[in-house]
């Protein structure tokens, strides 16, 4: 059986006397690709921004790869292996796509300051070791030809696929993908689907995602978790998630038959 990557026990959050989040549970195993779906404010990009340290959890227990995360800092958990994009892209603009990606990179860099001051042999070695694996990820998605170009100039799908390769660069074992879909038409949405298909073939690692695009999450997702409130209101397989009396009453609506 796969091994557990993140674990979420009986996670709970508040805002004042409103509950974002309630008792949320969620085990996720190596390899796995999950959605997270459910109505605007229904506290998914707060679970998110608990498992990546923006947020404390006021109660419960949150677990990556056997480390305990509710204390930790955005910076520790992410140098654990936890890599995310936002809802609202948030590349440097005015930064080239090269640029946005070294800046990635640099979090796995060990050589000192002395070194970068002095140039030294393991200064140029790490440095090119960095460029050579930012070059492999803008390859891989079709941006390579583009890297001296401002990230403020690329067309928004272009963008969306930027922030994704700048997350990779971290080298991370789980991706959280925050709407990737938004604001996409609809040959960039499939574009998409194939694109993160690919990252869970070839970079061995697991994916939880949020997207309001139902053709997204159906199409590939295995497993789905319907947030209603803060509270999870459904969990499975998406032929059982489209059929759930609950989730089309709160989210999905009448759907027809796939």
């Amino acid at each position: 059986m796969p091994a557990e990557v993140l674990s979420c026990q009986n996670v709970c959050l508040s805002f004042g006397g409103l509950k974002a989040v309630q008792n949320f549970n969620l085990r996720l195993l190596k390899n796995e690709l999950v959605g997270l779906i459910g109505p605007n404010g229904a506290g998914k990009t707060t679970i998110f921004n608990m498992v990546t340290g923006v947020y404390q959890p006021h109660q419960g227990l949150i677990r990556f790869d056997g480390h305990i995360l509710n204390d930790l800092r955005p910076h520790q958990i992410s140098k654990l292996g936890i890599s995310r994009t936002f809802q609202n892209i948030r590349l440097f603009p005015n930064l080239t796509v090269k640029e946005n990606v070294l800046v990635a990179c640099h979090q796995h860099i060990h050589y000192t300051l002395t070194d970068s001051v002095l140039r030294t042999a393991r200064y140029f070695r790490e440095e090119q070791d960095i460029w050579k694996r930012g070059v492999e990820l803008l390859e891989l998605f079709g941006l390579a030809g583009l890297q001296n170009e401002s990230a403020a100039n690329l067309p928004y799908g272009q963008q969306r696929r930027l922030e994704i390769v700048r997350a990779l660069a971290t080298d991370p074992q789980l991706l959280l993908l925050d709407e990737p879909a938004a604001g996409m038409n609809p040959q960039e949405t499939s574009t998409l689907m194939q694109l993160i298909k690919k990252i869970l073939q070839e970079f061995d690692m697991t994916i939880l995602i949020i997207e309001h695009d139902m053709r997204v999450i159906m199409g590939i997702c295995e497993r789905i978790l319907v947030l209603d409130y803060g509270i999870t209101i459904a969990e499975g397989s998406p032929e059982r998630i489209r059929k759930d009396p609950k989730v089309i009453e709160a989210y999905l609506g009448e759907m027809s038959p796939a």
